[in-house]
């Protein structure tokens, strides 16, 4: 199996090179009292990633921002090796429930690390998922605040960033929707993972369930990839008109961020030395100020996606990235983009 990434030839660092690469660009945090939410980050320890756990979030968020709560996304990390297989991704929250309460300690730090918690389950099993769900939530002992069930199809190099193979249009599927439908009385949210391409099909889903907050992750996955890496400008057209077709449903809300992620097509991970935040901010700006014009501010919450977006820079750099982008918005702008969005969404105390 191809590992993620590869494409690329040799420039994929593995985790366990990429702590050394990133720790060579280090900057002084701007607006440092900026209280912070951050709402989608991973956890995981195997043989392909590599090892991000405690230790290693902790320590990037105490990179001099302020930071005081984070939320994780499921990312088929420690799951079950033995039971019913829809019942093993259960374990992933569970691992994760415990994290929670080492940082709840305060002996990691004081971010409330995994305050909120995005599990996965199988939705394609319908009205079978129901004791699925349930189970997530005893899980996540107070924690589980959604479900993602990623949705990434394409037919060139993008395709590889996928965990699971799905069919092209998985979220118009009858028997997907039967499981999505079990989320809203639960309380769940739901995290739309998909490429730019794709993104009528999330038109078609919020249409017909206007009452389920969905999340849509990393801006709407832009591509820059084969077959998607002809001219830029025209790729962000082409995004940016299936972004605005979302702006209709006051049920969506947009993570800001992702933009880290190799399927962007940027070059900053081919460099010997991370780039700066000002040159992050000037390649990130288009999809940023598109999303905040679009959705106002309180539907935008800033992302780091780390360690995802590890290979393009550290984690205090992409933080001062996003400030720069934003630095003319006002307090109450800011408030909003960086902490109150999430704590709404994900109802966290702010």
């Amino acid at each position: 199996m191809t590992k993620p990434y590869e494409f690329r030839g040799n420039a994929y660092r593995h985790r366990a090179e990429l702590h050394a690469w990133a720790k060579q660009r280090l900057e002084p945090a701007l607006e440092p009292d900026l209280p912070i939410i951050d709402p989608h980050h991973h956890l995981w320890d195997d043989e392909e990633r590599g090892r991000y756990l405690i230790h290693e979030l902790a320590e990037d968020v105490q990179t001099g921002h302020n930071i005081t709560a984070t939320v994780f996304i499921e990312c088929g990390s420690m799951y079950r090796a033995e039971g019913p297989r829809a019942m093993r991704p259960v374990g992933e929250v569970e691992f994760v429930n415990g994290f929670a309460a080492m940082s709840a300690s305060g002996r990691y730090g004081s971010t409330r690390l995994c305050a909120g918690i995005v599990g996965h389950a199988d939705l394609t099993l319908g009205d079978e998922v129901q004791p699925v769900l349930e189970a997530l939530v005893a899980a996540g002992n107070g924690r589980l605040r959604g479900i993602r069930h990623g949705v990434c199809w394409d037919t060139g190099n993008a395709a590889k960033f996928g965990r699971r193979q799905v069919p092209q249009h998985q979220v118009l599927d009858a028997q997907f929707r039967k499981g999505f439908a079990r989320l809203a009385p639960l309380g769940l949210t739901f995290e739309s993972w998909q490429f730019h391409p794709q993104l009528p099909d999330v038109v078609d889903l919020l249409r017909a369930f206007p009452d389920t907050s969905v999340i849509l992750n990393h801006v709407g996955g832009p591509l820059h990839l084969a077959p998607h890496d002809a001219d830029r400008e025209e790729v962000f057209k082409t995004w940016r008109a299936n972004v605005r077709e979302l702006v209709q449903f006051p049920n969506l809300t947009v993570k800001v961020g992702g933009l880290g992620m190799l399927y962007c097509d940027w070059d900053f991970h081919l460099r010997d030395v991370p780039p700066s935040s000002s040159v992050l901010a000037a390649a990130w700006r288009p999809y940023v100020e598109e999303c905040i014009t679009a959705f106002g501010v309180d539907r935008c919450m800033m992302e780091s996606n780390f360690p995802v977006d590890k290979q393009s820079c550290g984690y205090g750099v992409l933080w001062n990235a996003l400030k720069r982008i934003t630095q003319h918005c006002s307090p109450a702008e800011k408030a909003a983009l960086y902490r109150d969005t999430a704590a709404r969404v994900y109802r966290l105390d702010a």
